[in-house]
């Protein structure tokens, strides 16, 4: 059997185990502001976030951002990107409603994902252990969002190939991708650090590994665009609104539930989250003691066998929440990113160790549900 036959299958299997998790918990859903009481899937799979799509096919977005009783700024459409409603507005061109093209264009994207997935793994494990990588791509705590209406399976397919494109030294082919990625996911801002960190540690090892002009010239250009590209929609929100500052006071309302509307201060949010939810000191030493714990992971034999680039953009992605997001129940999703490094975890071929971790990971996969997408009167807790 051809290598992406079984990571089709591997994909459909999994998919049909999370439909089961989705509609048993559809199954007792109570009516919402999303749905009615035990909702189908394709109305189920379209919750929450999901919602600010269909608004910007349907209106585009706000050139008035909308202000609260308190004169700050509400939650608008300028936090999500253009490309995924997009694609799935161009679905209902043919007459598929909305709530199933969202689907398709995340489930089809989750299947590209996992396709590239399994070549990326390929270039540093052998084909056991890069399928069971994809395995646990596809079985992951947080794996259902590639079958709801976000954008995320697509953000995943972007990195998956961007980051084959960067291990391949294929420099020319990251403009186009790097471009896609950064209107439908926010990410391109850590990958061009990841390009800088790549650039420097090649340049370091020129001796060892040859670094030619050309592709030290196309490694810097595509750097310096994919810092560009990160930065486009900031300013293309700050001059459709006459407002600079537009999108991140947009992105700080989503946070003003928890702490109210404070501005952006980077590598703070994570302490103010901590601060939060534990009090202090406990909040300040678990975000230390998580710094610590990613910084043993990165560093162990089994990631380095992932070679360097996948370790750099896992830094660099690290940085970045760390720089900008506040931790909340959207954690578990913001995580998700970091997928790569789960070829760390698929080294090991003890039976019992395979089985026990996707029964692991299934598990996880409900609490995720239960937690994060079913909704429980007033919930306070978003995928």
């Amino acid at each position: 059997m051809p290598w992406w036959a079984k990571v089709a299958i591997v994909y459909a299997a999994s998919r049909v185990i999370t439909t089961v998790f989705v509609l048993a918990l559809a199954s007792v859903q109570g009516p919402n502001p999303w749905t009615q009481a035990r909702p189908g899937y394709f109305e189920y799979a379209n919750m929450w976030d999901a919602l600010w799509y269909r608004i910007i096919w349907l209106g585009g977005y706000p050139s008035t951002l909308p202000v609260t009783d308190g004169g700050q700024v509400g939650e608008n459409a300028w936090a999500f990107l253009p490309v995924y409603p997009a694609l799935v507005g161009a679905l209902t061109w043919l007459a598929v409603p909305w709530n199933v093209a969202s689907v398709l264009v995340s489930v089809s994207a989750g299947l590209g994902a996992a396709l590239v997935f399994h070549r990326l793994m390929s270039r540093f494990l052998e084909p056991d252990r890069a399928l069971y990588a994809v395995v646990l791509f596809c079985v992951a705590p947080v794996a259902p969002i590639m079958q709801f209406g976000y954008a995320e399976s697509l953000g995943f397919l972007w990195l998956a190939l961007a980051l084959l494109l960067l291990v391949d030294r294929r420099y020319g082919w990251l403009f186009p991708v790097v471009l896609a990625w950064s209107f439908t996911r926010p990410g391109a801002l850590a990958f061009a650090l990841t390009l800088v960190l790549h650039w420097a540690w090649r340049w370091y090892r020129r001796d060892r590994e040859p670094f030619p002009v050309r592709e030290r010239v196309l490694a810097a250009s595509a750097a310096v665009f994919s810092g560009l590209a990160g930065l486009a929609w900031i300013g293309i929100a700050g001059v459709a609104t006459g407002d600079l500052m537009a999108y991140f006071d947009t992105e700080l309302a989503w946070r003003s539930a928890y702490i109210g509307y404070r501005e952006l201060v980077p590598f703070t949010a994570w302490f103010q989250s901590g601060e939060w939810w534990l009090g202090q000191p406990m909040g300040t030493i678990a975000v230390i003691g998580l710094v610590l714990v990613f910084a043993v992971l990165v560093a162990s034999p089994a990631v380095a066998r992932l070679g360097s680039d996948i370790r750099l953009w896992s830094i660099s992605y690290a940085l970045y929440l760390l720089a900008v997001f506040f931790p909340q129940s959207s954690t578990f999703r913001l995580l998700a990113p970091l997928f790569p490094l789960l070829g760390a975890f698929a080294i090991p071929r003890a039976r019992w160790y395979r089985w026990g971790l996707v029964v692991l990971f299934l598990a996880l996969q409900v609490g995720w549900l239960l937690i994060c997408w079913g909704i429980d009167g007033r919930d306070w807790t978003p995928p």
